[in-house]
């Protein structure tokens, strides 16, 4: 029937009617909304926990220390583990080593030996520092004519200043060279005295009179004066001084990398016991058969 037929369906329709239903459909919601509270403030987000504070490896190895040294002496085994990846041949080890012991010119404890290797262009260069290596079987013992050096009951190899005649055969046996003579010699030998110009030698070296303290006493180095250590030879002793009170080797705490550790090898807890197991561990010269105390971390 015509009443009944539609019209014509067109695009204009169409999207008059999509409209149309949009806005009726806006008008509702509007309608049944109602006013809401105000919001009550956010709660402020819980803080994570805080991460814990990691132990510095020199807080570790004090610890252990004081643990060592509750023991019997004759229980503890000083070792001494240097990472050679870490080293950055600073010499920080050296001058601390100076400064603490009071060494002269011409003794040196721990010079840090430089190695280049490879090919080039392929070329790298690793720093080696070189204390005393302690050695369980030390070849400067047996060779003294006077019993001047010898291994203690903890296997520090020390040296007995008044026993000792300079004869210097310990420097020969040594295979480290590990060994130095003190001569008596200051920095400041030759310095100019010009009175109120120059301050001149007289007043200059009495920062190297000042006393060293090794192996338990304490010597003073008077001028002109061949008194021990002066004509004896003299050998790194893991400052011995200090770490019988309960104080790292000077070397120890002065590493900017954290490349060089001391501790008792008989502490199955003890950092340098895990490093010591290391599959890149090595110790110089093996095959000498001298057992030395120092590892390296290759």
């Amino acid at each position: 029937m015509a009443g009944s037929e539609k019209a014509p369906t067109t695009r204009r329709g169409v999207l008059r009617g999509l409209a149309g239903t949009l806005g009726a459909a806006l008008a509702l919601g509007a309608a049944g909304k109602q006013p809401a509270a105000a919001a009550a403030p956010a709660a402020p987000a819980a803080r994570p926990p805080a991460a814990p504070l990691t132990t510095d490896v020199l807080g570790r190895m004090h610890a252990e220390l004081a643990r060592a040294l509750a023991k019997p002496r004759e229980q503890r085994r000083w070792v001494m583990v240097i990472d050679l990846r870490k080293c950055v041949g600073c010499h920080a080890c050296t001058i601390a080593c100076v400064a603490e012991n009071k060494l002269p010119p011409g003794v040196v404890y721990r010079p840090v030996l430089e190695e280049e290797w490879g090919v080039y262009p392929n070329i790298g260069r690793r720093f080696v520092p070189r204390p005393c290596m302690q050695c369980d079987t030390a070849p400067c013992v047996p060779v003294c004519p006077v019993g001047a050096t010898f291994t203690n009951e903890e296997g520090v190899v020390e040296m007995n200043y008044e026993r000792c005649i300079g004869c210097r055969y310990c420097l020969t046996a040594c295979p480290y060279s590990a060994r130095t003579a003190d001569f008596g010699m200051t920095y400041t030998d030759g310095l100019p005295v010009a009175p109120g110009l120059i301050l001149g030698q007289n007043a200059a070296d009495d920062y190297e009179r000042i006393s060293n303290f090794e192996y338990g006493k304490e010597y003073d180095r008077p001028e002109r004066r061949y008194k021990p250590p002066i004509g004896n030879a003299r050998k790194c002793h893991f400052c011995q001084h200090r770490f019988l009170e309960g104080v790292l080797p000077a070397c120890v705490t002065t590493c900017i990398g954290r490349s060089t550790y001391f501790g008792d090898a008989n502490d199955p807890d003890a950092l340098v016991t895990s490093l010591i197991a290391s599959p890149n561990v090595m110790r110089l010269k093996e095959e000498m058969g001298t057992e030395p105390r120092v590892y390296y971390l290759l």
